[in-house]
Order: C-alpha cells, then sequence, then structure tokens
C-alpha cells in the first residue's frame, strides 16, 4: 500500500510541478525550442561512421536555421548549439523557463539488425508495446550519465516496476496538439522528403515529461541501417530532413493561428487510433475552486476502474466482444461512449485487473478514475483519497 501512495504523490508532484492547470490554447506561435539530442560524453545511438549526437545537432540548427528565415519574428532557442552534454530535465526547463509554445527534439534511431529503417515521431503518452518502451528506454538511458537523476526526476528509477505505471498512468495536457504537428511531420518525410514512414507512437520519455507546452521527438532515421547512416551523414539528406520538419512547422502554425481543420488525409497510418483515443487520455487538472465544491456538495466515493474502448455509437454492455469482463459500464464524453470494467478502491487492483483486461486482447486498457460517477484527474483523486 505504501507503494501505491508512493504513485500517487509522484503523480501529483508531475502535474502540480508543470502549469498547475492546462494552459489556454496557444493563437500565437511567438518561441520554439529545438533540443539536439544527447551530446557530450553521451553520444547516443553509434553507426558504423556516425554518432547520434552529431547528426541531431547538425539537423536541429538547420531546423531553426529555416524557420527564423521563414519567420524572423518567431524566437528560435536551442537547449545546446555545440557538442556538450545537457541534462534532460535541464532540456525542458529551457523550454518551460522561456515560455516556449513548441518543443521539437531530434533524434536518430538504432536498432540490432540492419534492416530497419524510416522515421518516427513520439509523443508523450503511454506505451502501447514493449517495443514502444524499449525505444523510450533507449532516448530516457540518457540520464545515467547524470548525477543525483533520481532526485531530478520525482524518484524515477529506470528499473523500477513503479515508474512504468506511473508512466502509465500520466498524460500530457497537450496531447492532441502534439499528435497534429507530429502528424504533419511524418506526412512531410513521406510526402515531399521520401522518407520511410513508421508512423506517429506514443511512450513515456522522461525529456519530454516535464515541458509543459506541445512536443514531439522526432527518430529521424536509422543510425545502423549503413544505407540510411549514409543519408543521415550527408549534407543533402540533413538539408531534406530539416526542411520537411519546417514544412511540418509552418503547417501546424497555420493550423493553430489560423483555426484550419486538420484533413483526415493528414494522419500518419499509425496515428488514426491514436487520433481516436486523443480525448480519451488527455487528463486535465480541475482548478482548486471546482475541487472545493465538489468537497463541498458530495459524498466523496473514489473508483478505479479500466477503460478499454470507445465508440462513437452506442453499443450494449452485452456484446459478446465484452464476455469475461465485469462489471462493464459506459460514460460520455466529448459525444463519445467510453467503456469500463471492473470498479476498485484501490489503484493496484485496478492495475492488476488492467493486465487482465489487456491479456483478454484490449491491449490499449488504462485506469480510469472516479468520482460519484463522474471522471476525474489522477491528481484531483489524490486530494480526494489522502494519498
Amino acid at each position: 500500500m505504501k507503494r501505491i501512495n508512493l504513485i500517487f504523490v509522484l503523480l501529483a508532484l508531475m502535474f502540480l510541478g508543470t502549469s498547475g492547470t492546462v494552459a489556454p490554447k496557444v493563437i500565437k506561435i511567438r518561441k520554439v525550442v529545438i533540443d539536439a539530442g544527447h551530446g557530450g560524453d553521451d553520444p547516443g545511438a553509434v553507426g558504423k561512421k556516425s554518432k547520434e549526437k552529431d547528426i541531431a545537432l547538425s539537423v536541429a540548427l538547420k531546423i531553426g536555421g529555416y524557420i527564423k528565415t521563414a519567420f524572423p519574428e518567431i524566437e528560435v532557442i536551442y537547449t545546446r548549439k555545440t557538442d556538450v552534454f545537457v541534462e534532460l530535465y535541464k532540456r525542458a526547463k529551457i523550454a518551460n523557463d522561456n515560455k516556449a509554445d513548441l518543443f521539437i527534439s531530434i533524434h536518430c534511431n538504432a536498432s540490432k539488425s540492419t534492416e530497419p529503417l524510416g522515421t518516427e515521431s513520439w509523443v508523450m503518452g503511454l506505451h502501447k508495446s514493449q517495443a514502444n518502451l524499449e525505444v523510450a528506454k533507449k532516448e530516457n538511458a540518457a540520464i545515467l550519465y547524470e548525477n543525483d537523476y533520481s532526485t531530478q526526476y520525482d524518484g524515477f528509477d529506470p528499473n523500477s516496476p513503479e515508474a512504468n505505471i506511473i508512466f502509465s498512468l500520466y498524460q500530457n495536457a497537450y496531447l492532441e496538439q502534439s499528435l497534429n504537428f507530429s502528424s504533419f511531420v511524418q506526412k512531410q518525410f513521406t510526402e515531399k522528403a521520401g522518407r520511410g514512414n513508421r508512423g506517429v507512437k506514443q511512450a513515456g520519455f522522461l525529456v519530454l515529461y516535464k515541458t509543459t507546452m506541445p512536443g514531439t521527438l522526432i527518430e529521424i532515421g536509422f543510425i545502423s541501417n549503413p544505407a540510411e547512416e549514409q543519408y543521415l551523414m550527408s549534407e543533402s539528406g540533413q538539408n531534406i530532413i530539416a526542411s520537411a520538419i519546417y514544412r511540418a512547422f509552418k503547417q501546424y502554425k497555420a493550423l493553430l493561428e489560423g483555426g484550419i481543420s486538420l484533413p483526415q488525409n493528414n494522419i500518419a497510418p499509425d496515428t488514426i487510433f491514436q487520433q481516436a483515443v486523443t480525448k480519451d487520455t488527455v487528463i486535465a487538472e480541475i482548478n482548486a475552486d471546482t475541487v472545493k465544491n465538489r468537497q463541498d456538495n458530495r459524498i466523496n466515493e473514489v473508483f478505479f476502474r479500466v477503460q478499454f474502448t470507445s465508440s462513437s455509437k452506442k453499443k450494449p454492455l452485452d456484446l459478446p466482444a465484452f464476455s469475461g469482463l465485469d462489471n462493464v459500464r459506459y460514460y460520455v464524453q466529448n459525444e463519445t461512449y467510453k467503456y469500463t470494467c471492473g470498479n476498485f478502491k484501490t489503484l493496484k487492483e485496478a492495475v492488476d485487473y488492467q493486465h487482465i483486461v489487456q491479456n483478454k486482447g484490449f491491449k490499449d486498457a488504462f485506469v480510469v478514475v472516479f468520482l460519484n460517477e463522474e471522471r476525474i484527474s489522477a491528481s484531483e483523486a489524490v486530494k480526494y483519497t489522502g494519498n
């Protein structure tokens, strides 16, 4: 029980340590932070002829140059301009202190095999698969170059089971905007740069989890693939990659500032499901007055349930596909029917049941919290449970 209580405390620190409440929608992009992954003693992925830190830096500087040339009114801020090591939490702090409107982190991918190739864009969210978790672990390993990383990352231990639970529950309040930008990036890679498209994905990246603005970690190619490594090392290849990301930024800026709707065909193949569940997974902070009113007017009964699917149309609760699930029910949010199962008083019981539901085929099931049949955030649950 003490371990579970600690998880909720850490969750509260995560939410309260960022912006306190969800910031209002950005209507003008004034500052962009571009983050070149790794650096200094941390080489990142190492190919036969190159290092991730060098390619990432070169591409990051090119992206910033394109943005500054086209939009001189926008301030471009780099987390590093030279081959130096910058701690992951400091990268987020640079973005937060400057009140940036977008965070772009540039990386190169790697595999034990020389065959994989192509580009990926990652946003802060759930580990959708073991493969996603492995990518996050690889990039998060940079903290091992830092002193006292456990203190800087709210007690995060890369080898702790509790850390995985925390990241499975933590949701980025800017997920939808991050997904939109990432979708534009992947579309540009495919249609203009001619690069392989491995889609937009979610995982728990330390460099993203404390940023208080939309953010994306972009894997621009596999340094472990000889042909792709040669491309990433070349001046022309880096120019093409950088210009594709710049064009995606230009599209995103137009979407955000001009209210342009996002066409369905702008979504990268692996992003369709992500977009469908975006509003399910965003957990917004609730202001103190709202919390106080609920405390004054209700008997506070907090329950943990497992959300396993959603639909634009109402489905009968006795569907054959739902057989074997306990206490199936639904709630409506943003005109979408969202189905949950189980009904527990503790987080541990819900997490244990989440694994059972996932084993039944609902791989993207996750834990949600309810107060008197109303969905609430994890941080608000802390206030009601006192844990």
